[in-house]
């Protein structure tokens, strides 16, 4: 295997392990009296900065090339929609159900992969999608009338998002180097996750201007940052080293460390349901990972 796929790989592992703890953290912050989407704001700005550290520490160039801004459009409204999105559902889900829904985001990459290609995505592919679609169903079916809609809705289009990340990181890192798009692109989103934190959080950053917080607000968010800044980084470094379709399978990994932490630290409950079409999701994942390691296809 060529070193600069190892080095994906790897990279996309580490990540997969970051990324599992932020829902959980998250959902922590909320429940210290934190909306979602002030503490999308904090990681926002966090990785914002500390990117932009590291770029200039580096010595690398923020200049974006004219033929790099339409990924750099892309992978800002990709970045958005997992930001906003998927933390958002957390208000209204429980994180195990939230991860079930969010992490398709790799089956929609194998799907893709082929068709931006130019070529038909191939009755396994199809297969393995009807069946991650089918335990998402059985998960969510159930339960439907106990869980609020916006918060199913919120949690497909952050894996919408992170499927388009992939695609666009790839496109936009052959061009600029992750540190700094990825500084450029969470900096750009400032002032609409700003204005979005301040609209729903009733006009206010509740970390400072709340009466009462929890006791883990102030440390949950603080960890919801540090483990975004290098989960991102990470991600971005993988699709630099590798095809896109060759490290999304190895993100599998992150629903099973959510689900674990959230399961073990959060104290909450899967259903029956839950736990069989969690399960077929999980497998369709496998799948997915096995796919993506025998065909090697390029993005």
């Amino acid at each position: 295997m060529p070193h600069s796929l190892r080095l994906g790989i790897g990279l996309a592992l580490v990540s997969a392990v970051i990324y599992g703890a932020v829902p959980n953290f998250a959902r922590l912050a909320f429940l210290n009296g934190i909306p979602p989407l002030e503490t999308v704001l904090y990681r926002t700005y966090a990785v914002a900065v500390v990117l932009a550290l590291v770029a200039v520490l580096r010595g690398e160039s923020f200049r974006i090339a004219r033929q790099a801004w339409p990924a750099f459009v892309f992978q800002s409204l990709a970045t958005l929609l997992v930001s906003s999105c998927y933390l958002a559902s957390l208000q209204f889900l429980p994180v195990t159900l939230s991860v079930i829904i969010f992490y398709l985001f790799p089956i929609l990459v194998l799907l893709a992969a082929p068709l931006i290609e130019g070529h038909a995505p191939g009755w396994i592919r199809i297969a393995v999608s009807l069946l991650a679609f089918g335990g998402l169903w059985i998960a969510v079916g159930p339960a439907f009338d106990r869980v609020e809609p916006i918060g199913l809705v919120l949690a497909f289009l952050g894996s919408v998002g992170c499927a388009l990340q992939f695609f666009s990181g790839r496109m936009l890192s052959q061009h600029v180097e992750p540190a700094v798009f990825g500084s450029l692109v969470h900096l750009a989103l400032l002032p609409i996750i700003f204005a979005l934190a301040f609209y729903f959080g009733g006009g206010q950053l509740h970390l400072f201007s709340a009466a009462s917080l929890g006791p883990y607000a102030v440390g949950s968010v603080a960890l919801v940052c540090i483990a975004y800044i290098a989960g991102y980084f990470s991600h971005m470094s993988s699709v630099k080293a590798a095809p896109s379709s060759v490290v999304a399978p190895y993100f599998n990994l992150e629903p099973i460390i959510s689900t674990g932490i959230a399961v073990v630290l959060l104290k909450e409950h899967m259903t029956r349901d839950q736990w069989i079409g969690g399960g077929l999701v999980f497998a369709a994942l496998l799948i997915t990972s096995l796919l993506g390691y025998f065909t090697r296809e390029k993005t």
